[in-house]
């Protein structure tokens, strides 16, 4: 197993919710972080809480990482690394019926073509030894959230694909986490998200959704596991087995 102390993580995606989680462990475990996100004064309070907790923060970045030319630029003056960790991958509900084209081109953009561009990136900057981890999703059905479905397989076959062709320099794996109540919806109402909460709760065999850290653990398993690449670790309370 690597430890991660003095070595260099970017979240991308790391001002909040999961990202940040991940970024707050790895920073106890004396990893230095870059965040990246689309918001200055997200990533400035991000920035503020890892410092009171002793966790060197090497650079903030703000990007937009749909934004393909920006995300390409931005990589472009990033030194090199030693992990990586995307969070990048818009959600949605709805059939391939019934959803718009727009919006399932926009989260196949978004969850498949930009983690596509983020892989072919990070693999000129990653240092030997490091490790890309991508996020994709678990719980859901093609019928149901058409895109994110569709999307959630393209990251397992970019993780694939990817392992293969930067070993044995590196590793790629993904983490697919089910519904999970994060700062992500903080644009919903609350009682809707609460809805879904429990609607998840519901049909979790666990009982329960997942606390963020529970998530975040996963990200750091992957990149201290020097033996594990290529791979999905769903962490869904077994949504999956019924």
């Amino acid at each position: 197993m690597s430890e991660l102390q003095g070595k260099h993580l970017i979240v991308i995606g790391g001002s909040s919710g999961i990202g940040f989680a991940v970024a707050q462990l790895a920073g106890l475990q004396g990893a230095a972080i870059t965040l990246i996100g689309r918001s200055q004064a997200r990533l400035d309070q991000a920035r503020a809480l890892l410092v009171a907790q002793g966790t060197k923060v090497r650079e903030l970045v703000v990007c937009d990482a749909h934004d393909h030319t920006a995300l390409t630029d931005c990589f472009s003056r990033l030194p090199p690394f030693d992990h990586l960790v995307s969070m990048i991958g818009d959600a949605m509900g709805g059939s391939f019926l019934a959803a718009d084209m727009a919006t399932i081109e926009q989260v196949i953009h978004s969850k498949f073509l930009t983690n596509v561009l983020i892989g072919k990136l990070a693999a000129k900057k990653l240092r030997p030894g490091g490790s890309v981890t991508f996020t994709s999703g678990t719980g859901g059905r093609a019928q149901h959230a058409c895109a994110s479905y569709v999307g959630n397989l393209g990251i397992q076959a970019l993780a694939q694909g990817l392992a293969a062709e930067i070993a044995p320099r590196g590793r790629v794996n993904a983490v697919a986490p089910t519904w999970t109540v994060t700062p992500f919806w903080r644009e919903q109402p609350e009682e809707q998200v609460e809805a879904t909460r429990q609607h998840f709760a519901s049909v979790i065999p666990l009982g329960r959704t997942a606390e963020i850290d529970e998530l975040a653990s996963a990200y750091l398993f992957l990149m201290t596991n020097d033996f594990i690449t290529g791979q999905q670790l769903a962490v869904d309370g077994g949504i999956m087995l019924g």
